[in-house]
């Protein structure tokens, strides 16, 4: 039972164990061998003594060093009793990077452009980068741990030399320029130290030639440093206007203060950060850990899920969770599928109903047949989708990034204006007064906040909305959706639940109507078209003989064309048949009123002649006419586009109140209509579910594919609806205008945040109320404001998504 084991051992989901499924799993239960291509050169878990790489993403810091875990399992025993397991025997690795996982790749969220397969500092922004891909073993921010450990350690000091610097005049423990140097002692290490890592950004970000707000902040805190050492160090090179109770005024505890609440700010920062991919390891957290295989004998096993394969068979008890996506092929059973969908209800599941992994089998057994596994399952496609929409960049941001390409350098020069203005025209001690704010211009004109603005928003919002079952792919799809005001919508699978059931076939003279199904069901055998599964499907019950089918041509969106039985047939609408000019008006009547009905009608040729006619009939949604009313309450023009007849298009467009309605219509008409309303100035929406759809849904401003069609529509699309629900559209226009409202909060507050205080800093109210902002002061509103533009992003997760009411007409 090695595969048991193994299976109650993995007690973690990782991204990759979703996408990559054919690498084994090891754990202390299983049989530990190496995985193919890692080295295992002198590096052991400590507690079983497998041999392990650098690139496990089992990890523990511990004496400056970090030991390296086959598994959950071994961590979490080693950190029970860590000296059960002595480390002496094994090499371990000391002062390198934060481990990677295999593949991993990081990136920062303000220059998305910005990759690499370690962690580190943005080298345009300095800002600490992220995974790409969230892991629900990933650990806290290695960064996150350095700043915290530099702020907690130099508190003290930074505490004690702001105590001295405001009160040790009245004290008088020291002589003044005694004191200057017990000043010097205690902010050093805080300087030096603590705030080393914001320097070597600074230096770098000049080095670069990209100066971003870590210049500000290590040209604002060395000017201030420095002035105060060479202050102590050499008094006598200040005039006497420097001098002020009896020592040249020194402000170590402004540059100990501005790295102490720097570090502060960096700290709450990227715990907030930390929060805005809380969305995707929720999803990765509805994966199950292992699935149960009914094996070639009978016998069933529990396996890891990296363990399952396509075409395996897997049972499915009460209250266990759909391992990978499938089939139905025993049983029957209603599914929870709200965690990925939205929809509340419980959806019934009997044989040949598909499965969606992940989701929750609430009271019946199932046997089912995996079809999807690893990177191909719903679920996978949902976070890979969600992580790169979260990672783009929104046209709005492109303001923000052009303003704060400029900002530092004015930024700059403002403070060398106010240092210049303060020296020569302000009171005694002038030059002390433009240094100080001149720091405090600086500092409190970090444009982090600025950069942060629009990406905290897009992360939070398609994390969201991944929740609510609406898939984004990028942040312009998020900016462009409140624009639309104009709907294409196609009918078979969008409007239509996309399951067509046979109505009837028709013969023509000469002809009978089993016959007519047996060869149109033989040359639709090549079609994967919903309306021909309908006439296969419909033959195969009538235990119709279905021939081979050689030839095989189909004409998208029109029909499809081929040989059976020596008979050259061609299957489908009106158009088909004109094209290869086969006369049918003897049938047309019949059709006319079949249409009318609300059937989709197509034609049989044979040999050139009219065969005779099939209809099928395709249910509207239960919930189209709903998401219809609701998008035209909300002022969107609504237009259907459809390949079906143009009675049949207008049957079902009346019962859902669509005025406007195109029958009959090929891939290169949906194209030209959504290329002529753009024309018009109209901002389209495009919603299909098919490949006939693709070319219309990549041309559209936003193209809608529907979650249950085709891989390529969803490809061409730059909105997915995992439920297939109209209704989603509405859900994704509410959570694009509640995004682009987010994002300018966040830009007008970086804004007016900067342009109220540089000149704060600058002392401009001075001459009329005598305040100054002390640096201090500065460092913190800086950090404070990038802590708030997070925050304002964070609100996105709970924000009601208030969906405008409307009249549901009558089908």
């Amino acid at each position: 039972m090695k595969d048991t084991k193994a299976a109650r051992s993995h007690q973690h989901t990782d991204p990759k164990a979703l996408l990559h499924q054919d690498r084994s799993t090891h754990s202390c239960g299983s049989s530990h061998e190496e995985p193919v291509g890692h080295s295992a050169e002198g590096l052991k878990d400590p507690v079983c003594g497998m041999s392990v790489t650098e690139q496990s993403p089992h990890v523990l810091q511990r004496d400056s060093k970090r030991v390296y875990f086959c598994s959950a399992v071994c961590k979490t025993k080693f950190v029970a009793n860590p000296d059960r397991y002595p480390l002496t025997a094994l090499r371990l690795a000391a002062n390198q990077p934060a481990p990677a996982r295999a593949d991993a790749m990081y990136t920062c969220p303000m220059h998305p452009g910005v990759r690499q397969d370690h962690s580190g500092a943005c080298p345009k922004c300095g800002m600490a980068l992220e995974p790409e891909m969230p892991s629900l073993d990933e650990e806290e921010s290695p960064e996150l741990r350095d700043f915290r450990h530099r702020f907690l350690c130099t508190l003290p000091l930074t505490l004690a030399v702001t105590v001295l610097a405001m009160a040790g005049h009245r004290l008088q423990w020291f002589e003044m320029a005694t004191q200057s140097w017990i000043e010097l002692a205690l902010s050093l290490p805080v300087v030096l130290w603590a705030g080393w890592p914001f320097f070597v950004r600074g230096l770098q970000s000049v080095v670069r030639r990209s100066p971003n707000m870590w210049t500000l902040i290590g040209l604002g805190t060395s000017a201030a440093f420095i002035y105060s050492v060479v202050a102590t160090v050499a008094p006598g090179v200040f005039p006497a206007s420097f001098v002020s109770m009896d020592r040249v005024a020194v402000y170590f505890e402004a540059a100990a203060v501005i790295i102490s609440l720097t570090l502060l700010g960096q700290i709450l920062e990227l715990k907030a950060r930390s929060q805005t991919s809380a969305a995707i390891k929720s999803l990765l957290g509805l994966a199950p850990k292992t699935a149960r295989r009914i094996n070639a004998d009978g016998r069933e096993d529990d396996v890891p899920l990296t363990h399952v394969h396509v075409g395996d068979r897997l049972r499915i008890r009460p209250g266990e969770k759909v391992p990978v996506d499938g089939v139905v092929l025993e049983g029957g059973s209603s599914v929870d599928e709200s965690m990925l969908t939205g929809e509340p209800m419980p959806v019934t599941k009997r044989v040949g109903d598909k499965l969606i992994g992940a989701t929750l089998n609430t009271n019946g057994a199932l046997v089912m047949r995996s079809e999807r596994v690893g990177a191909q399952t719903v679920l996978a496609s949902i976070v890979q989708m969600v992580a790169q929409a979260q990672r783009s960049k929104a046209p709005m941001q492109r303001m923000a990034d052009r303003v704060a390409g400029y900002f530092v350098v004015s930024v700059a020069s403002v403070a060398l204006l106010t240092f210049f203005a303060w020296g020569f025209f302000g009171p005694d001690p002038p030059w002390a007064y433009g240094l100080i704010n001149a720091v405090a211009v600086l500092i409190i004109a970090c444009p982090c906040a600025l950069g942060l603005a629009t990406p905290m928003s897009i992360m939070v919002a398609t994390g969201k909305a991944a929740t609510q079952g609406v898939l984004f792919r990028d942040a312009a799809a998020i900016e462009n959706f409140r624009k639309v005001d104009t709907l294409i919508v196609d009918k078979t699978g969008t409007l239509t639940e996309g399951r067509p059931r046979f109505h009837s076939a028709i013969a023509a003279p000469g002809m009978t109507d089993d016959e007519v199904l047996r060869l149109a069901a033989s040359l639709d055998q090549g079609s994967e078209h919903p309306l021909a599964e309908a006439i296969v499907g419909a033959a195969h019950e009538r235990g119709l003989a279905i021939g081979t089918v050689d030839g095989f041509e189909s004409s998208t969106g029109i029909g499809v064309r081929g040989q059976v039985d020596g008979k050259a047939l061609a299957l489908g609408s009106t158009a088909l048949m004109n094209q290869l000019k086969v006369d049918v008006d003897a049938l047309e009547a019949m059709a006319e009123t079949l249409r009318g009905e609300g059937a989709s009608v197509m034609f049989l040729a044979s040999d050139g002649r009219v065969a005779g006619l099939l209809a099928v009939s395709d249910p509207v949604k239960a919930s189209t006419a709903e998401a219809l009313s609701t998008l035209r309450a909300s002022g969107l023009r609504v237009i259907m586009a459809t390949g079906d007849g143009l009675t049949t298009a207008k049957s079902v467009a009346a019962r859902l109140g669509i005025e406007e309605v195109h029958g009959e219509v090929k891939p290169a008409d949906k194209l030209a209509l959504v290329a002529q309303l753009q024309s018009e100035g109209r901002i389209v929406a495009m919603a299909g579910d098919g490949i006939n759809d693709a070319p219309a849904l990549a041309k559209a401003d936003v193209g809608v594919a529907m979650g249950t069609g085709t891989d390529v529509a969803m490809n061409s699309a730059q909105v997915t609806l995992v439920k297939g629900d109209l209704r989603g559209i509405v859900q994704a226009r509410v959570i694009s205008q509640q995004t682009i409202t987010n994002m300018k909060q966040n830009l007008a507050f970086a804004f007016v945040y900067n342009a109220l205080g540089v000149p704060l800093a600058a002392g401009v109210l001075f001459p009329l109320t005598g305040w100054l902002l002390s640096p201090m002061i500065a460092a913190l509103a800086m950090s404070l404001s990038s802590i708030s533009v997070i925050g304002n992003a964070l609100r996105l997760r709970s924000a009601k998504h208030r969906v405008p009411t409307a009249h549901k007409p009558s089908l």
